[in-house]
């Protein structure tokens, strides 16, 4: 077997430490200006901790704000973890960054989108509730904890094209 260079997961892990990065500058600092997110994740991903009625209810991907009101957002190397509204009830959410499936700012037009696992990729997805489809429809966010797609409009880095076929 020859040793070759993964560019694929080098670009991700490095674009996981850059969202790692942001992320503790947030829980340091607060968010700056207009910037939000809005983080996609796979809630069956081995490591992430959330409650089981929100498991419940969002079987394979859960997509969270952080914007107006979020509280004990605390960063390590691998995950991150935080506190949100739901229903007027807080939870604390734990997500591994190798759960996250998508990144979007779209205070500056920025998103970032993981490869599904393999496991997914035989099932049929439907982009209507792809954050970043979604920032390219519309302009109004949803409200924080809530499953609402971003909107507005930007550009998406896409790892797909870096792909070897």
């Amino acid at each position: 077997m020859t040793r070759r260079f993964h560019y694929g997961q080098l670009m991700h892990k490095a674009l996981r430490g850059l969202m790692a990065e942001v992320l503790s500058d947030v829980a340091k600092h607060g968010l700056p200006g207009n910037h939000h997110f809005f983080i996609t994740f796979d809630t069956r991903h081995p490591g992430v901790d959330i409650p089981d009625y929100l498991k419940q209810r969002y079987p394979k991907d859960m997509t969270i704000v952080l914007q107006d009101w979020f509280d004990g957002l605390s960063v390590t190397r691998d995950r991150f973890a935080v506190t949100l509204n739901f229903g007027n009830m807080p939870e604390q959410l734990v997500v591994p960054f190798d759960a996250i499936r998508t990144f979007v700012d779209p205070s500056v037009e920025f998103g970032l989108r993981f490869d599904a696992t393999e496991d997914d990729d035989d099932e049929d997805e439907d982009d209507t509730d792809d954050p970043l489809a979604a920032l390219a429809r519309s302009d109004d966010p949803g409200p924080e904890g809530d499953d609402t797609p971003p909107r507005g409009s930007g550009d998406v880095v896409s790892l797909d094209r870096f792909r070897k076929h």
